[in-house]
């Protein structure tokens, strides 16, 4: 499933400068919200979309290979959605964190409270099959 930013209004995100795509990894309890551009104020429904669609009794890993920018409503949406899925019994972990993404989160202390992958591929070896 894709979700794009909207545009709308004046000054409003051109199209394709955020989008999410969100899967399920078959045979698992592992969903994967990938995300790619830049995440900020006005970009970030469609990730609160796919993690409120996604977040639930299972793992949800979010991939950031392709995230170049990601502002503190992105981080809160990331946090209240680790928090939603343990009240669940669930997680949400990091994958491909890349500069200058992972600094923020290094800074902000984020980083510390997540699971944190260097690849997809290697979030995916720890999927319980």
């Amino acid at each position: 499933m894709r979700h794009e930013a909207p545009v709308t209004g004046e000054g409003a995100s051109p199209p394709g400068r955020f989008t999410v795509e969100a899967w399920t990894v078959p045979g698992t309890d592992t969903d994967v919200v990938s995300v790619a551009g830049e995440l900020d104020r006005d970009t970030m429904a469609p990730l609160s979309t796919a993690l409120e669609e996604h977040v639930g009794a299972g793992r949800v890993v979010v991939d950031c290979s392709e995230l170049a920018f990601c502002d503190s409503s992105g981080l809160n949406a990331l946090l209240g959605a680790r928090l939603r899925a343990l009240e669940n019994g669930g997680s949400v972990e990091l994958s491909g964190l890349r500069r200058p993404v992972d600094r923020m989160f290094e800074i902000t202390g984020v980083r510390a409270v997540f699971q944190v992958y260097e690849t997809l591929d290697e979030a995916l070896a720890e999927t319980t099959l």
